[in-house]
């Protein structure tokens, strides 16, 4: 039996985060305003746990994105395939992280793709050489490493 799984990442902010890496992946921002409008006008979920993103509801304090082409679910906008949900906590990063992601550009478009996600708010940490391979180490907006490959 396998198991669907997401990755989460503490932030600070989860929805410029859910912007940064739908756009560093080509992936989808979640649309949660379904399950958010449900829960609001039940009177399941206060005012303080919600705000407006580009004139829908989403929840305050997380965000996911998903790729485009695995299913998700119509009623709530929640993915049943690769997602990453970044939820806010209030401390923060201060550490290297325990886990990250490498993205897989290949040798002929490495720098093309570090150059776009520096555009998007990443930053260069290292350019890595070694006889194992070569790779670039960034961090996202909020200081979470990620490499390129």
């Amino acid at each position: 039996m396998t198991l669907d799984f997401k990755i989460v990442v503490d932030c600070a902010d989860p929805h410029r985060q859910a912007v940064f890496w739908s756009e560093a992946l080509g992936y989808l921002v979640e649309d949660n305003s379904p399950i958010v409008e449900q829960l609001v006008s039940g009177g399941m979920l206060p005012a303080g746990a919600w705000t407006v993103v580009d004139g829908r509801k989403a929840f305050r304090t997380m965000a996911a994105v998903r790729h485009p082409e695995d299913p998700f679910d119509p009623a709530t906008g929640i993915g049943h395939g690769r997602r990453l949900l970044f939820q806010a906590v209030p401390e923060a990063k201060t550490v290297k992280n325990r886990l990250h992601l490498d993205l897989h550009a290949g040798p002929e478009r490495r720098e093309e793709e570090v150059d776009r996600l520096v555009g998007l708010g990443a930053t260069v940490l290292a350019r890595i050489d070694e006889p194992g391979g070569r790779h670039v180490t960034l961090a996202d907006p909020e200081g979470n490493e990620f490499c390129v490959q």
